[in-house]
C-alpha cells in the first residue's frame, strides 16, 4: 500500500511517499516492511510509484537505461511519450494487466523542470501545469482532498515556492499516515528537484533534519487554529447599554 505526493512548485519539483511494504497475495496482506520508495536517477530524476514491486523495478529499470541512453536530452513531451509506450511495450511482453501499476516521475528538460503523472489506469502520461498537485495510492481520496484545501488556503493564485511545497507535502502525507487509510506508514520520504547552487536542476532526498522542521512548522499551524477555534468560543462582550437622551420640553 502506498501514499504519493507530487508538486509543482515555483521553482522546482517536490515529490513525497509513505515508507511501507505490504506483503501478501491478491486480497491477503500478511505483514508490512519499512522500504525506499523514492527512486532517484542520475542525480536529476525523481521516481514514484504505486502497485505492483516487480512492474515498479522494470519502470525504473527503463527510465534508467532512457536516461542513460540520452532520451532525456529531447523535449519533455517526447520524454513522456518514450517512457510510456516503451514501459507498456515491456509489461505486455509478460502479460502485466495495464492496471497493475502507476507512477509519478519530476525531471529536468528544456532547461526547466516537470511533473508527469503516468496514470494507474491505462499509464498513459500527463505533465501537470495548472493542476500542479497529484496524489497516488491507496489514500488517494484523503490526499486530494488535503490537497484541494491546502490550494484554497495557501495558494489560490498559482503554485507554491519549494519550500511551500515540501510542507504541504509534509502535512499531506502526516495526515494520510495518521488516518491510516489501508496501511500506509511512515516514516516519510520526501525529495525535491530544484536548481543547486550553481543553477543546474538538480534531484536530493530532504534529511531528517530537514522534515523535523516543517512538522514543527505543521504543530505551529495546528495550535494556530486551534487558538482561532478557541477564540470562536469565548462568550461577547455584553453590549453597554445605551444612555437615554435627556429631552428638554
Amino acid at each position: 500500500m502506498t501514499a504519493i505526493v507530487g508538486i509543482l512548485c515555483q521553482n522546482g519539483v517536490v515529490l513525497g511517499t509513505d515508507s511501507s511494504a505490504t506483503f501478501g497475495s491478491g486480497q491477503i496482506h500478511t505483514v508490512e516492511q519499512p522500504t525506499q520508495k523514492l527512486k532517484i536517477i542520475g542525480d536529476s530524476i525523481i521516481l514514484a510509484g504505486t502497485g505492483q514491486v516487480g512492474l515498479g523495478q522494470r519502470f525504473e529499470a527503463t527510465v534508467e537505461k532512457s536516461w542513460q541512453d540520452g532520451i532525456f536530452n529531447r523535449t519533455a513531451m517526447e520524454i513522456i511519450e518514450y517512457l510510456s509506450r516503451v514501459t507498456q511495450q515491456d509489461f505486455a511482453y509478460t502479460f502485466a494487466p495495464k492496471a497493475g501499476y502507476g507512477a509519478l516521475v519530476a525531471f529536468p528538460a528544456e532547461g526547466k523542470f516537470h511533473l508527469c503523472e503516468f496514470a494507474v489506469a491505462d499509464f498513459q502520461p500527463e505533465l501537470k501545469t495548472d493542476l500542479w498537485y497529484v496524489s497516488l495510492g491507496v489514500t488517494q481520496q484523503v490526499t486530494d482532498s488535503f490537497l484541494a484545501l491546502m490550494r484554497e488556503v495557501f495558494w489560490k493564485t498559482g503554485p507554491p515556492p519549494l519550500s511551500g511545497g515540501e510542507f504541504v507535502a509534509t502535512w499531506t502525507l502526516e495526515h494520510a499516515i495518521d488516518v491510516n487509510v489501508g496501511g500506509v506508514k511512515g516514516p516519510i520520504q520526501l525529495a525535491v528537484l530544484g536548481p543547486d547552487s550553481k543553477g543546474q536542476l538538480r534531484a536530493k532526498q530532504l534529511s531528517e533534519i530537514d522534515l523535523g522542521e516543517h512538522k514543527q512548522s505543521i504543530e505551529g499551524a495546528k495550535a494556530a487554529l486551534l487558538n482561532y477555534c478557541l477564540s470562536l468560543q469565548k462568550p461577547k462582550d455584553e453590549e453597554t447599554p445605551s444612555i437615554p437622551r435627556l429631552i428638554n420640553e
